[in-house]
């Protein structure tokens, strides 16, 4: 009687596969299990990430642009003894501001 070893997954990489393959199974075993773990902290990861999208929509604030991220704070930049607020945020290793309006000198 011959036994025949399970197919994998099609979308599995043969890297991934083979490894498998050498294992024995107590690390299969383990590899299960963290696999599991895995797939869940991700999972869970995404879902906390998208919730958290959602709040940021509901308390957008009325006067931020479209394309003006809710992290975004408001600065003060001077300009020729003028001075203007700025939205501004970082996107990567990036500063990004967008003009918002001039400084209300009885502010």
């Amino acid at each position: 009687m011959s036994y025949e070893p399970p197919t994998p997954p099609a979308n599995l990489p043969t890297e991934i596969v083979n490894t498998l393959n050498e294992s024995d199974p107590e690390q299969l075993r383990d590899v299960a299990t963290y696999a599991e773990a895995l797939a869940e902290h991700k999972e869970r990861k995404t879902r906390l990430e998208e919730e958290s999208d959602d709040a940021d929509i509901e308390d957008r604030p009325d006067d931020l642009p479209d394309d003006v991220p809710t992290k975004a704070t408001i600065t003060i930049k001077e300009i020729n003894d003028n001075r203007y607020y700025y939205w501004q945020w970082r996107e990567v290793d990036k500063i990004k501001s967008k003009y918002k309006g001039p400084v209300n000198p009885d502010e």
